[in-house]
């Protein structure tokens, strides 16, 4: 079923991530614009009206390490989501708080992708299933 979502941003340096990711997105979004630096992702975020952006946690930054702080600041109304092979609570918690609307790890995001667009679309925000397990245990 496709949704009327326009436009996603996907950043992530791993070709073969971008490709897998692309294909699961363009059965909701009419465009899939991928970037693979945080250069193009600032620039296309700033040109492009998207709905949403899935950005790799490990996205090479020229300037501030914390890339999701530097896009909420400079684009506080899109939403975030961060997929991220990190499953530390902490890296969940220090994303959240610095403003992602989800947080998917890529091991999972075939099956946790699709469910994190549509909460985060409608303004609830996700956390990869097994994570929140994870951290149950782990407090």
């Amino acid at each position: 079923m496709k949704l009327k979502y326009d436009r996603v941003i996907l950043a992530d340096t791993h070709h073969t991530m971008l490709e897998g990711i692309r294909g699961l997105l363009e059965t909701m979004f009419d465009a899939v614009v991928m970037v693979a630096d945080d250069t193009s992702l600032f620039d296309t975020a700033a040109r492009l009206e998207a709905d949403l952006i899935v950005a790799d946690l490990s996205l090479p930054v020229s300037r501030d390490v914390n890339i999701v702080a530097r896009l909420k600041g400079r684009f506080p109304k899109l939403k975030l989501i961060v997929l991220s092979v990190h499953d530390e609570s902490i890296a969940v918690e220090e994303v959240m708080k610095a403003g992602a609307e989800g947080f998917v790890l890529k091991r999972t995001a075939a099956t946790d992708l699709i469910p994190a667009v549509r909460a985060v679309l409608r303004g609830r925000k996700y956390v990869s299933p097994g994570l929140k397990k994870e951290d149950k245990h782990t407090r």
